[in-house]
């Protein structure tokens, strides 16, 4: 039996993208030095990270897919942040990002981490950027070295 399983090695001349919203900056700019702390810190020279600003989480899913079509990356790491509002925004928003995220990973074969917060306030984001409950810059960052890995083992 044949065992694959991916590790925190990056692929030998790798680029990584970490695609972030500019909305929420407090929050966003935390998960973004998150997941380039995690990156330097296992080995990903500060070169071979681009970082990518676009206006909020519906923008992300398009610079994705424009960055799997070029081939040039080996994963992207997606950070953003979405709040529950008054109204159904959110849930345009936070859904069709993490679908659009979904599909570029399943018509690419292409590793895409999510690290875009989805949550009902405010301190609820504050806790996953940083705080009581972590880093997710840092969990998408690992999540995305760790599929970069597996796939280049992969038949």
């Amino acid at each position: 039996m044949t065992h694959y399983e991916g590790d925190l090695r990056s692929p030998e001349g790798a680029r990584f993208a970490i695609i972030a919203s500019r909305w929420n900056p407090r929050i966003t700019d935390t998960l973004v030095a998150g997941a380039r702390k995690t990156f330097a810190e296992n080995g990903v020279a500060e070169s071979a990270v681009d970082v990518i600003r676009v206006p909020g989480a519906w923008e992300i899913p398009v610079v994705a897919t424009r960055l799997a079509k070029a081939g040039r990356h080996a994963a992207v790491v997606a950070l953003g942040c979405v709040v529950r509002g008054d109204t159904r925004h959110y849930e345009q928003v936070a859904d069709g990002c993490s679908d659009g995220l979904m599909r570029v990973q399943m018509d690419y074969g292409f590793p895409v981490a999510n690290g875009v917060l989805a949550v009902e306030r405010h301190e609820d984001a504050e806790a996953r950027a940083g705080g009581t409950h972590g880093n997710k810059g840092e969990e998408a960052a690992l999540a995305a070295l760790e599929m970069s890995h597996l796939l280049g083992q992969l038949p």
